[in-house]
């Protein structure tokens, strides 16, 4: 039940009770009018409808109050969910760009060694074949002989 459910609630009860009270009002000074009741009747039938329009409006009250205070629970278990809800996804958000940067993070150190140990190997073997052209050729070294068994189609 919303608020304004509860105020045209309020409304309605009011509107009744004063027509009502109107009514009984107006019944009483007629009846007062022609003779049928004295003066302290009444005021005291007067008295008793004052009395029980007093009870109905209070009772009307109390009865909003109570649908008001259930609305007002219903509203905050409402705002808790929600708050609830929103810390999670905040949670969430927040763990995920953290993982985010901490993935980027690793791939740049990950691709900075990897970077590194490619230009260690790159002149490694700069400096192997610097070494390897200064080095004789196996090939240039000749056994006795050896010509004698190519001119004959012989290998070793």
């Amino acid at each position: 039940m919303s608020f304004h459910e509860i105020s045209v609630a309020v409304r309605a009860e009011n509107r009744a009770s004063y027509a009502f009270r109107t009514i009984a009002m107006d019944a009483v000074h007629l009846a007062y009018s022609f003779g049928a009741l004295d003066s302290q009747t009444g005021r005291m039938l007067t008295g008793v409808m004052t009395a029980v329009h007093l009870f109905a409006s209070l009772r009307a009250v109390l009865g909003t109050t109570a649908v008001a205070q259930i609305a007002q629970t219903v509203s905050t278990n409402a705002a808790a969910a929600a708050t609830w809800i929103l810390n999670s996804a905040l949670a969430m958000k927040i763990a995920l760009l953290t993982l985010g940067v901490g993935l980027i993070a690793t791939s740049a150190a990950y691709m900075s060694w990897l970077a590194s140990t490619t230009r260690d190997a790159a002149s490694a073997q700069a400096e192997y074949n610097t070494e390897l052209a200064k080095a004789p050729s196996p090939r240039s070294i000749r056994r006795i002989g050896e010509e004698e068994y190519y001119r004959r189609g012989v290998e070793y």
